[in-house]
């Protein structure tokens, strides 16, 4: 028994270290969401102001475009050109994907310095990679409804999702030490 956790003792590691980030930054999440329901922000801070910098992007891209806070439920009603086109629900602001990438990077720590500055960078950019992601939706939506389905199935999480994979793979094969704990990844 030993032997044999010796020999799988990185993927041990790895298993160990990203469930468990995962599960203590998730804890540290959903405590902040029941925090939120108190606060003056709507639904909470992060998906009220993913909503509002996606309401700015559609707008640089020449829309007219306004967000309202759904009475029914913890929501920002997204309008482009006046036509309601989407929900901005706290799945949309990204903190969970980015809890995701983060116990990841940590599974494959390097340096200090450098995996908290590649956490820092890989989070600004998937957070606005998410921003430009609901902007590109929601004007594909209004000028594509016919392809909303399309959109929100398939593009909508292969621009997010991708974004995540490829920065793993920037990390695992240029800045982790993944390769000192005895197999190469």
């Amino acid at each position: 028994m030993l032997q044999l956790f010796k020999k799988y003792k990185s993927v041990l590691r790895f298993i160990l270290i990203f469930l468990g980030s995962y599960f203590l930054f998730s804890i540290f999440y959903n405590m902040y969401l029941d925090l939120s329901l108190s606060q003056k922000y709507y639904p909470d801070f992060f998906t009220h102001l993913v909503a509002i910098q996606s309401e700015a992007v559609i707008e640089a891209f020449g829309y007219s475009s306004r967000i309202f806070p759904n009475p029914n439920e913890p929501s920002m009603n997204l309008y482009v050109n006046d036509l309601f086109l989407a929900r901005v629900v706290e799945g949309c602001n990204s903190i969970s994907i980015i809890i995701l990438f983060i116990s990841f990077v940590l599974a494959f720590v390097s340096k200090l310095k450098t995996t908290l500055l590649f956490v820092f960078a890989g989070s600004v950019i998937i957070y606005v990679m998410n921003v430009i992601r609901i902007a590109i939706l929601s004007i594909g939506i209004y000028e594509y409804p016919q392809h909303a389905d399309f959109l929100h199935s398939i593009v909508f999480p292969l621009i997010i999702y991708g974004t995540v994979f490829i920065l793993w793979i920037i990390w695992v094969r240029i800045f982790s030490k993944a390769t000192t704990y005895g197999n190469q990844v």
